[in-house]
């Protein structure tokens, strides 16, 4: 989702864009996305590695470690004037606490955010307490950062990443999609994307088999499976579906990433959207896609009227599936509100990124409530 600041950064006479890249972005089991930023077109200043191949949740921590003392020397090196960071994924954690230590300003996209299922929770609002900076994609979002202490003149609600993203890309219609990953361009098909719920009680892949069996019932469906993320429990995760896929080579496309214009473009030609990831509840609305989201781990975000939320079981699966594909419900939220923005967010944050001085940042003052 950074792809278009990343760029406009660059390309601004009045900036200096230094590019770090890690985690995942570096993986082959997770698709070497580092090849993507490299075609199109950017240096990157700094690859640091992350040991993503045990996915045991001590294996993460240790990782993190690791990757926090690599970045110090990072900073240490390049001697940049700000950090921008995206999310609330581990390896953003190690970047958001070296910078903390070394004394670098942080701005940080997408905080304010609730997602009770995951660990992502608590590393995003751990970063937002670094961060001195920060761009939520909505209203709701910024008065959450509020509440956690930050100083409202330091929030700037900019709307959604990924919509750049969609106004910006050249979408392949449904041949080319097709030509492109293997796909029967007859055939209508589900877009599918599972990741650990890591804080649920039982094994964070636990509920990837209740999803896989209610796919089985709609064989008349092509499925394209996209890649599980790094958290721990994701073996178990990729194992699943991969099995799954092998019982149904004829309809089945499993992809590690399909990257940003392909995944995109299956999206906004999908019969629905399928899974626990955030893509269902941001970027499929925005696109008037359906979304079946499954389990917790997105529990607490904000949703759109095309998002169907249902337990981890299969019959509820099947059920809230057989809802979202009816014509009756897609008629009903075409013209709902969408509720993370207008597309735009990149300049936004590009133009409050130049306008800010940077000196005072780093000392910040909590922002105490009153209550009655």
């Amino acid at each position: 989702m950074l792809r278009w600041l990343i760029g406009d950064v660059d390309d601004d006479p009045e900036l200096v864009l230094q590019l770090v890249v890690t985690g995942s972005h570096l993986s082959r089991r997770f698709g070497h996305t580092v090849d993507d930023i490299v075609a199109d077109g950017f240096e990157i200043d700094e690859r640091v590695p992350m040991d993503l191949d045990d996915d045991t949740s001590f294996a993460a921590a240790r990782a993190t470690g690791e990757c926090m003392s690599a970045l110090a020397d990072t900073f240490d090196r390049l001697q940049p004037d700000l950090l921008v960071v995206l999310g609330d994924r581990f390896e953003i954690l190690a970047a958001a606490s070296a910078a903390l230590l070394v004394r670098l300003p942080l701005a940080h996209i997408s905080g304010g955010e609730t997602t009770v299922g995951a660990m992502d929770e608590a590393i995003r609002h751990a970063i937002t307490k670094m961060a001195h900076l920060h761009f939520p994609a909505a209203e709701e979002y910024r008065r959450r950062i509020i509440q956690l202490g930050e100083q409202p003149d330091k929030i700037h609600t900019v709307g959604a990443l990924a919509l750049d993203n969609i106004e910006r890309l050249d979408l392949l219609d449904r041949t080319a999609l097709s030509k492109a990953i293997g796909l029967d361009d007859r055939a209508p098909f589900f877009l599918i994307t599972y990741h650990p719920v890591t804080l649920s009680a039982g094994h964070p892949a636990a509920g990837v088999n209740p999803l896989l069996e209610a796919l089985e019932t709609f064989s008349d469906h092509w499925l394209i499976f996209t890649g599980v993320n790094a958290d721990p429990g994701n073996d178990s995760v990729t194992k699943a579906i991969h099995e799954f896929a092998n019982r149904h080579k004829e309809r089945t496309v499993v992809a590690a990433s399909l990257g940003q214009t392909r995944s995109l473009s299956a999206m906004s030609h999908a019969a629905a959207v399928i899974g626990n990831s955030s893509s269902g509840i941001v970027e499929a609305p925005a696109l008037c896609i359906p979304t079946v989201n499954t389990g917790d781990r997105q529990r607490g975000r904000m949703r759109a009227a095309s998002v169907i939320d249902c337990d981890e079981r299969a019959d509820e699966i099947v059920d809230a599936i057989r809802t979202a594909i009816s014509a009756s419900f897609r008629a009903g939220f075409q013209d709902a509100a969408y509720p993370f923005g207008k597309p735009g967010a990149t300049g936004r944050i590009l133009e409050i990124l130049k306008r800010t001085p940077l000196d005072n940042l780093l000392m910040k003052r909590f922002n105490d409530l009153s209550f009655c």
